[in-house]
This record gives structure tokens, sequence and C-alpha cells, in this order.
């Protein structure tokens, strides 16, 4: 939540992935009427639930909040997310997935398509790397698995959010061992950066 006694007229309800991002951008860009919320990211395990618990804080808002941002993709909820937000006349962030939005639409699927089989990376994973993907699939009591698990992948590709030595060197060890070639592409934060940055345009025509 943004650091004032000023009450927030616009609400981002954001995934856990996106939680640290969010905070930071509201925060540098002074954004007082601006309040974020965010799920747990371990929905992305259960992503058919996505939209109830996205639902919720929505009805939860109303007549609190001025206007409401989702800063989600369609994230596996396979446009049960988009039918739940057009009911209520709510904008997200473009694309299928939190990678797009860092990359943006056209470079991520220039991407997809040089190399279908990448697994991708963002500051997030990378942080979590060894609870999501090493703890989240077993690969910690049977290594074994790995294979199968990531047959179809060909290469890791990190898309860094911040230049951090060692989240880069951390994004290299857990492509290391996957067994994949490593790539790093420095994206920034993409369409989320865009997205906070209209809804300061619309604090500042409000106070105009």
């Amino acid at each position: 939540m943004a650091g004032s006694n000023r009450r927030a007229s616009t609400l981002v309800i954001g995934c856990g992935a996106l939680g640290r991002e969010l905070v930071e951008l509201v925060a540098r860009d002074g954004l007082e009427h601006v309040e974020v919320r965010c799920l747990p990211a371990s929905l992305h395990n259960r992503p058919e639930g996505i939209p109830a618990a996205v639902e919720g804080l929505v009805i939860a808002a109303q007549g609190r909040y001025e206007r409401v941002f989702v800063a989600y993709g369609d994230c596996g909820t396979g446009g049960g997310l988009d039918r739940v937000l057009a009911a209520h006349g709510i904008e997200r962030l473009p694309g299928a997935h939190c990678y797009q939005a860092y990359a943006g639409l056209a470079a991520f699927d220039r991407m997809a398509e040089e190399e279908p089989g990448t697994f991708y990376l963002t500051d997030f994973l990378v942080r979590s790397f060894d609870r999501l993907v090493v703890a989240g699939l077993g690969l910690d009591r049977h290594p074994e698995l790995l294979p199968q698990y990531f047959a179809g992948y060909r290469r890791v590709v990190y898309l860094s959010q911040r230049d951090d030595p060692a989240l880069l060197a951390a994004a290299a060890r857990a492509a290391e061992r996957l067994g994949l070639s490593f790539e790093c592409r420095h994206t920034g934060l993409g369409e989320l950066e865009t997205s906070i940055a209209r809804l300061a345009v619309v604090a500042v025509a409000e106070a105009a």
C-alpha cells in the first residue's frame, strides 16, 4: 500500500510473482492514490482458482475505489480471468503471462518462434527457483525425474527486471542444474511499468 494517510482511489490487484516490482513502482512514482494487493504466487499451481480469487478482491473493492487494475496475464486460466474482468469492466496486463508483459508481445513471440523449447525465468522465479521449481516438482527428492520434466526444453532465457549480478549468477546456476543452455535478456519492467505509468497520468489529470 502507498505510504500515506490519503485514501487510495485506485486498487491494483497483482500476482504475488509481481508484488515486489509493483510496490517498488508505486513507491518510486509517489503514487499515493494507488494501493497494491497481491494474491499468492502459488495460485499458478492451480490457475483455475485465479479468476475467483481475483473476483473476490474486485467485489470487496466495490464502493471503496474509483478504479481497479489487474496485474495478471491470462496465466493459464483459459480465458476465465478475462470473462470475470469483462463482467466488471476491468483492464488487465496484456498477454498470456508475465513473460509477455515483461518482454513485450512481439519480442516474446520472436523468442518463442526461434526456440519453442525455452524455459523462462524472471527475477521472482530466480529468487524462488529452489522452492517453486526444484521442490515444487519434487526434484529435490527425485532428481531422476528431471529428464522427464525437461525433455522438451533446450534453453533457459532469463528475462531480467534489474541489473543484479547475484541474480544473473543464480539464473545461470539454475540453467546448469536443468542441463540447458543459458541466455539473459534484460527487459526491465516492460508493460508492468507502462501500466503503472498510466495510473500516474490518471492521477495527474484528476488533480488538475
